[in-house]
């Protein structure tokens, strides 16, 4: 049971980190698309990212799309801020690893309670009861 509570926990971390990958890879090229002076055509330019090599090789190219759509309304939201995309977009790559390490730090203590929740509420193999 302790094993399979830490496979779930690896699964999960995996999928975390590859979603917070993606992210800041979009948040990257978009920031390199708004110091490029495009800022007009980010919104467009959001939707036709090209998708990295290694990338199509892990993730469902449907489920970037997405991503995507997502970051579309994002940066619609944003477009209304004006000359203050650029600093916005500064301050949150180191954010978004901020944010990781917390969610993935709570993870691991909630992972690491149950493995001492399991072995105490189990009991262990080798004992066996004994009937009078």
């Amino acid at each position: 049971m302790k094993i399979a509570l830490w496979i779930v926990f690896a699964l999960v971390a995996a999928l975390w980190t590859g979603t917070v990958l993606v992210s800041v890879e979009l948040t990257g090229w978009l920031a390199t698309t708004v110091a490029s002076g495009q800022a007009g055509d980010v919104i467009t330019n959001i939707g036709q990212w090209p998708v990295p090599a290694w990338l199509a090789l892990w993730i469902d190219p449907v489920w970037i799309q997405g991503l995507q759509a997502a970051w579309v309304q994002v940066m619609n939201w944003l477009g209304q801020t004006g000359p203050a995309l650029g600093s916005v977009v500064s301050w949150l790559i180191p954010l978004m690893w901020v944010v990781w390490a917390v969610v993935l730090l709570v993870m691991l203590a909630a992972t690491v309670a149950g493995h001492f929740l399991i072995g105490k509420f189990s009991r262990p193999s080798g004992l066996k009861r004994v009937s009078a």
